[in-house]
């Protein structure tokens, strides 16, 4: 599935969901499902800055695509950094650099973030893009 359609889908599940109550509870039961990491990758360096709750993100290259891994101590920041794991891992650096997650405002969740959690969300995609960048760097430079 490509990124456009990962999009449509979580615009879709966003849209069968009554309100933001209940929006939040899927948000939560999102981040229950993601793989933990490893206790030793929850380590300063791996923290995203910039989140008011602590995010563990970490990304390998495997095959030319990025694979995302994180933790949050926060139920909906832990949601809310699986929803981008889905959205932006297992894709190819240009991928991740070239597509903002348009998802965020489609489905209304700038407007029901708290102004830190919302901060938090920008911290976490800037890290991923980051992240991308320094893969196809070391892929340029290869």
């Amino acid at each position: 599935m490509d990124i456009q359609e990962t999009e449509e889908r979580i615009v879709r599940e966003f849209e069968l969901l009554q309100d933001w109550p209940e929006r939040y509870k899927y948000i939560i039961k999102l981040g229950d499902k993601l793989d933990p990491i490893p206790e030793e990758a929850k380590v300063e360096e791996n923290l995203v800055k910039g989140c008011q709750s602590q995010v563990w993100l970490t990304a390998q290259m495997e095959d030319g695509k990025v694979i995302f891994k994180a933790d949050s101590d926060a139920a909906i920041t832990k949601g809310l950094v699986s929803l981008m794991i889905r959205f932006y891992s297992n894709r190819e650096p240009d991928v991740i650099l070239n597509t903002p997650p348009s998802f965020i405002d489609k489905i209304g969740m700038a407007k029901h973030l708290s102004p830190t959690r919302a901060n938090g969300l920008v911290s976490m995609v800037k890290q991923m893009k980051i992240y991308a960048m320094a893969f196809k760097s070391q892929k340029t430079l290869s």
